[in-house]
């Protein structure tokens, strides 16, 4: 995990997300997740651009079953992004960098 990339867990994730004055990336992995590793080192480069746009945070939802039980997650990896504490848009399983920074564009001006 990169410097602009933050780990959060049930404890601290009101405060890093739903209190954040910047939309959040969340993404909800789990260590016995292959696709999970692959889509780690994209999501440290966009939080590398895009540090003014958007916040990046991971959650690794087998030590933290509280904040995944409560929105749902189901597969890994999940990414939703949150804005003004809500999730406005979510995808499960990796994706390309191209199709990730097309997503996060379409949805963040």
């Amino acid at each position: 995990m990169s410097e602009y990339v933050i780990s959060v867990t049930d404890d601290n994730f009101t405060d890093e997300v739903l209190r954040a004055s910047i939309p959040v990336l969340v993404d909800y992995w789990n260590e016995w997740c292959i696709p999970c590793e692959s889509i780690a080192t994209t999501l440290d480069e966009i939080a590398e651009t895009y540090t003014d746009k958007i916040k990046i945070v991971k959650l690794n939802s087998g030590k933290n079953p509280n904040i995944t039980s409560k929105y749902g997650v189901r597969g890994f990896p999940t990414l939703m992004l949150f804005v003004n504490e809500e999730v406005i848009a979510s995808k499960v399983g990796a994706i390309s960098k191209p199709q990730l920074t097309a997503w996060l564009a379409s949805l963040i001006a």
